[in-house]
């Protein structure tokens, strides 16, 4: 198996807008939520949601933030290769405020738990709920487990879901493939 498709363009599509409206019917206007894409593949897909909701809902002014977890990894340090940091860009009170994190996939909840001390630096939301692209939900290290997911993977730890974003060419899909090893 060198790629396995587990969602084409078409079906994308469809659970991107399926996603969207799940977020319209629990958040309403978003008057009191803050949507925050993890750096560096969340955040696509937070502007892709973004985008759906303002175009097919009409809702307009949505916060959204774009969050940086590097530094507050467990992992850091500890790895061969040299991290890079991303940008953190919240320009909004998270003081009170809903919180929906959005990511592409979530394996094992390392990243969420590292979101979930990064978000601190900016104020104690009321609530924080997760949305996930991709669940591999037998990865779990941590008990961390999605509010809104798209697709459910079952994958064993040789394999990688890769999350490919290519509008103009109508490419946008979700691969599973095999992890090379070092």
């Amino acid at each position: 198996m060198n790629k396995k498709t587990i969602l084409n363009y078409k079906e994308l599509d469809l659970t991107l807008r399926r996603l969207a409206c799940e977020l319209v019917e629990n958040h309403q206007d978003f008057t009191d939520t803050v949507l925050i894409g993890i750096q560096p593949r969340g955040v696509y897909l937070l502007y892709k949601l973004v985008s759906i909701i303002q175009n097919d809902y009409n809702i307009e002014n949505i916060s959204t933030g774009e969050l940086d977890i590097t530094f507050f990894r467990d992992d850091f340090g500890r790895r061969d290769e040299l991290l890079k940091a991303n940008s953190t860009e919240i320009n909004i009170e998270v003081e009170g405020k809903k919180v929906v994190f959005v990511d592409d996939v979530l394996y094992s909840g390392r990243s969420i738990r590292s979101a979930l001390s990064a978000i601190q630096s900016f104020g104690r939301p009321s609530n924080i709920e997760l949305l996930v692209l991709i669940d591999r939900r037998f990865s779990r290290e941590l008990p961390i487990q999605p509010d809104y997911s798209g697709r459910k993977v079952d994958s064993i730890d040789t394999q990688r879901v890769e999350v490919e974003w290519n509008d103009e060419k109508q490419k946008n899909a979700v691969y599973l493939t095999k992890k090379v090893l070092k």
